[in-house]
């Protein structure tokens, strides 16, 4: 198969080292609009089955003609772009795969294409990072195992190995997605019923094997196409995971609207969003840098196995390869998308369409694949 990675940011590169690996990919082809970036990931790559291409992606013409090099395409650009490149990978019959964005209502604007994916014999599936994404494929991978899903728990965060005071907390992904995410109200189920909850609200205690106690509290986004899928259930909710006192911090910042996007200062007859100057003061203090990160998740479904109660729980501990310099969140995510790109292009996945993860992706040979990749998803079940 041959496959094209849009876009060579972190999660794009990362995708790229993967597919290389694998016997089933023949070619990989990288575009970007900073052919350097891509030509200095080339260079240490070292791999003939890698090219690299010029891409401006808002160009619709050369975008789809990049996109026809590949039997499917992998879509690391930015969240807009996500409806145009699955447009496009219609009208070319080739699969289709991204990184999600739900602000904007962007992925529910991909799903209306599943008549058209289905017809023209192509496969489309949104969301494939962490948080939606891996959480999606293992819901759907426990829910699978029972007869009846009463409940859903999710808890997902990205956080440094060792926290620095006074946030505790290092970027693994854009400030201004966190800035959404805690500021954007969460949508959950609760008593069969779908209620709108503050984000950075209703924290709790939460452990993990060599993090002690953490806490976890609603933000946005997290949830994604799941309140659909499972919408007869009776709860189903996402909590972010941090280090302790992180929300009460944050929850101050928002409180005095220094996180707001609309909120602006004006300074010697300039005026400034507040927003962008968090942005500009915080991004330098937060970068990761050469320290350690990792990505903890917890997916709890609960309900009934031959009308006994059941409940199914996975765990994700996973850290920074300090050898080869990969966040523990690029590792997560890259090998989420490479490996749901080669199921599409192998035949392990057949159904045409669009559909989200957790419709569409064989939850038990995902953990077989991550395995390989020493990403390490365990199993425990009880009741």
């Amino acid at each position: 198969m041959k496959v094209v990675v849009l876009g060579a940011g972190l999660m794009g590169k990362e995708a790229a080292r993967d597919l290389v690996k694998s016997d089933a990919v023949e070619q990989v082809y990288l575009a970007d609009l900073n052919v350097r970036q891509a030509e200095d990931f080339a260079a240490e790559l070292m791999s003939f089955k890698l090219d690299i291409l010029w891409l401006d992606a808002t160009n619709e013409e050369q975008l789809a003609d990049v996109m026809s090099l590949g039997d499917v395409v992998i879509n690391a650009l930015f969240y807009t772009f996500n409806e145009t490149v699955a447009r496009i990978a219609i009208e070319k019959g080739v699969h289709a795969i991204d990184l999600g964005g739900h602000i904007g209502g962007v992925t529910d604007k991909v799903l209306t294409l599943h008549e058209a994916a289905k017809e023209k014999g192509v496969t489309i599936i949104p969301d494939l990072g962490v948080a939606p994404g891996m959480i999606n494929i293992l819901t759907g991978y426990g829910a699978s195992q029972l007869d009846e899903v009463k409940e859903i728990k999710l808890f997902v965060g990205g956080i440094p190995v060792k926290p620095e005071p006074p946030l505790n907390y290092h970027l693994v992904f854009s400030l201004e997605g966190v800035f959404d995410h805690y500021t954007k109200p969460s949508t959950i189920i609760r008593d069969g019923q779908l209620t709108v909850m503050p984000s950075l609200s209703e924290i709790e205690t939460i452990d993990f094997e060599d993090y002690g106690e953490l806490e976890a509290f609603h933000t946005s986004g997290g949830t994604s196409t799941l309140l659909k899928s499972f919408s007869n259930v009776k709860a189903l909710e996402y909590k972010t995971i941090r280090y302790k006192g992180h929300a009460e911090k944050f929850q101050l910042f928002v409180d005095l609207g220094m996180l707001s996007p609309d909120e602006t200062v004006t300074l010697k007859g300039h005026a400034f969003k507040i927003r962008e100057v968090m942005k500009s003061y915080l991004t330098p203090k937060l970068a990761l840098g050469d320290k350690s990160d990792a990505v903890l998740l917890r997916v709890i479904i609960s309900g009934t196995k031959n009308q006994a109660d059941k409940t199914f729980e996975y765990n994700l501990i996973t850290e920074k390869d300090v050898q080869k310099n990969i966040t523990a969140m690029a590792r997560a995510t890259a090998s989420t998308i490479s490996i749901v790109a080669q199921m599409i292009g192998t035949g392990e996945i057949k159904k045409r369409g669009v559909y989200p993860p957790e419709k569409i992706v064989p939850g038990k040979l995902y953990i077989e694949k991550l395995e390989k990749r020493d990403v390490f998803i365990k199993e425990k079940s009880y009741g």
